[in-house]
């Protein structure tokens, strides 16, 4: 006997889940039909979407990376959308090919899934940052957005005119805002096939590399997302059906036009927004409530020290009508 097969079912499972690469998991379906037993019943998944589709790729390169096409595809169309709408009068359901939920259907157990985008889908001025993570039910539950124009050794002069007050620079501000909200809401859209299919799902995250913007569904958003189920929707109201529609929202901002942070380094323009639906009204524990969901997204490292700061910094509520 193979010393291999000695190995309890158990045990290979979770040797499984920590490869957890979807890729590397589809090519060991062919490996055995042990392993095609047992592969299936992975619970925890990554999913990587790749940049580059070569000339002899195999099946599952082309599977992945023609999936890459399609999600930014779908990103750009909502963005078009926005600025010149064309409503169709006659509604259909729109499926991507090779989609994840295709992609995923050989995996009947998962409970943890990440997807890897290669990029983000926010094309700002030369020296911003900007990132955000949102989460997630059938709609909008909260996101939170920190941006900043630059950060070096030195500070850069303050012109009287820039961002020296709070509405100096607000236009900006609710740019980065509309934008990132925009980006989670299509991404969110994308998943809604996979949280459909995959019913024992406990935490979904869609991110990409660089780090800019990430979208959570844990267990309470993922049944509430489920349980809405196959609602018909007029593609005018949905944006052609590119996107989740945002609700109305209440966000508290932050804003300072310099920070300096340990180490000599100065932060400019450095802005935290908290973004909630409105129905979830407001008051004085949501400054608290907003320091606890910032340094859940953001506390580590340089980014939590800027949050830190903001904190600190005097707020103001605005509030969003849906779109």
């Amino acid at each position: 006997m193979d010393g291999f097969d000695r190995l309890p079912d158990p045990l290979i499972l979770q040797i499984f889940d920590l490869v957890s690469d979807t890729k590397t998991l589809i090519r060991c379906l062919a490996v055995s039909k042990r392993f095609n037993s047992l592969v299936p019943h992975t619970d925890s998944l990554v999913l990587t979407v790749d940049r580059v589709i070569s000339s002899d790729s195999d099946e599952e390169d082309d599977v992945v990376s023609n999936l890459l096409t399609s999600a930014l595809r779908f990103i750009l169309k909502s963005l078009h959308s926005l600025v010149s709408p064309k409503p169709n009068p006659t509604p259909t359901r729109t499926r991507i090919p090779n989609s994840p939920a295709q992609i995923l259907r050989c995996f009947h157990r998962v409970k943890r899934l990440a997807i890897d985008l290669p990029s983000g889908d926010l094309r700002l001025e030369k020296g911003t940052l900007l990132k955000w993570t949102a989460e997630f039910g059938k709609t909008l539950r909260t996101c939170v957005i920190l941006g900043f124009r630059s950060v070096g050794e030195a500070p850069a002069p303050l012109n009287a005119g820039a961002e020296s007050d709070f509405a100096g620079g607000l236009k900006v501000r609710v740019v980065w805002t509309i934008s990132a909200l925009i980006a989670a809401s299509a991404r969110h859209y994308l998943l809604k096939e996979v949280v459909r299919e995959q019913s024992g799902l406990e935490c979904l995250v869609l991110r990409d590399r660089e780090g800019e913007g990430t979208v959570v569904m844990e267990k309470e958003g993922l049944r509430e997302c489920r349980e809405e189920g196959e609602v018909v929707v007029d593609e005018e109201e949905e944006l052609d059906r590119c996107r989740t529609r945002v609700p109305s929202v209440r966000m508290r901002m932050r804003h300072v036009p310099r920070l300096e942070l340990k180490g000599g380094l100065w932060v400019e323009g450095a802005t935290l927004v908290v973004v909630r639906p409105s129905c979830d009204g407001g008051g004085g524990d949501m400054a608290v409530e907003d320091g606890e969901l910032a340094l859940r997204a953001f506390g580590d490292g340089l980014y939590g020290e800027v949050v830190h700061k903001l904190l600190k910094a005097r707020s103001y509520l605005l509030e969003m009508n849906s779109f």
